[in-house]
């Protein structure tokens, strides 16, 4: 009889112990946890030890952290009716609070899933009012709107849309060989473009280097030639002092200038007109002998 209580109690303990196990729920620092009993909302769990009544209660582990979510690539028409190929990613989290964990399971079936159709309905609405060529270049402005109509249609959700980026705007294969061409039509153009300005820069140098060439040339003939009419000016006003009326005198002093350009000894003897003419000449008065 004393074995079979044994027994017993050792059952009991052993149901308690499983059953408290079965209760034991740990919430990691990136969840967030919704126990419910029977069906109604209990309480909040935060990250930790969590227990909760075995078969009564259940507890929804609830992710908070940064996720991402592809919106799936769609054929959009564009405004100027060209079918492109289009993709969005989204970036999301879940609120980390009480309330806001409470909404993105209560307010929202499956939110992932209504992110995905909202963001392509958005994609679908902006581009329809845009040329191919203005979504390709207006893709800040794209995304800063389809991040704006995620916000406001989802703000009851409990979640937050973090940002938007769209992944890929691609026209048919046919459109994007044809702007491939017109791309490569336009760099060409502007690389000839360029080739002929950097031509005509050289060009120019080189004319007002030779403009600069010819007026040094110019204004070296100018200036040896006032120098030599100053020399003739110079060379008459002497033949008009020294030599009027007197040819010998100056033809002599012509051999003179040619002997000493060619280094040549002469002598020109002492107290001739000569002498006094040179001496003057130079600036030099001639010394005056005295009487022994």
């Amino acid at each position: 009889m004393e074995s079979q209580l044994n027994f017993a109690i050792f059952i009991i303990i052993a149901v308690v112990f499983f059953l408290f196990l079965s209760g034991v729920r740990i919430v990691r620092p990136t969840n967030r946890g919704l126990i419910e009993r029977l069906g109604k909302y209990k309480k909040f769990a935060n990250p930790g030890y969590n227990w909760i009544v075995p078969f009564i209660d259940k507890m929804y582990s609830i992710n908070i952290t940064e996720q991402m979510i592809d919106a799936e690539p769609q054929e959009i028409i564009t405004n100027d009716n060209l079918n492109a190929s289009v993709d969005a990613q989204v970036y999301f989290r879940v609120l980390e609070d009480e309330e806001n964990v409470k909404n993105s399971q209560y307010n929202v079936n499956n939110y992932k899933w209504q992110i995905v159709n909202l963001a392509r309905t958005t994609l679908r609405n902006i581009i329809g009012t845009l040329t191919l060529k203005s979504a390709n270049s207006e893709r800040g402005k794209m995304n800063a709107e389809l991040h704006k109509t995620l916000a406001e249609e989802t703000k009851t959700w409990g979640i937050e849309i973090v940002r938007t980026e769209l992944k890929q705007i691609d026209p048919p294969s046919d459109v994007q060989e044809t702007m491939n061409k017109v791309v490569k039509a336009e760099n060409e153009k502007i690389s000839a473009i360029d080739y002929a300005t950097a031509a005509e820069t050289v060009a120019d140098g080189v004319k007002r280097s030779k403009i600069k060439e010819a007026e040094g040339y110019k204004q070296s003939k100018i200036l040896h030639a006032e120098g030599e009419a100053e020399a003739i000016k110079l060379v008459n006003e002497a033949a008009d002092k020294y030599f009027r009326g007197n040819a010998q005198l100056l033809k002599k002093l012509e051999t003179l200038e040619e002997s000493l350009k060619s280094n040549a000894k002469i002598i020109v003897p002492s107290g001739t007109e000569l002498v006094n003419v040179i001496g003057e000449l130079a600036g030099v008065l001639p010394l005056k002998t005295k009487n022994k």
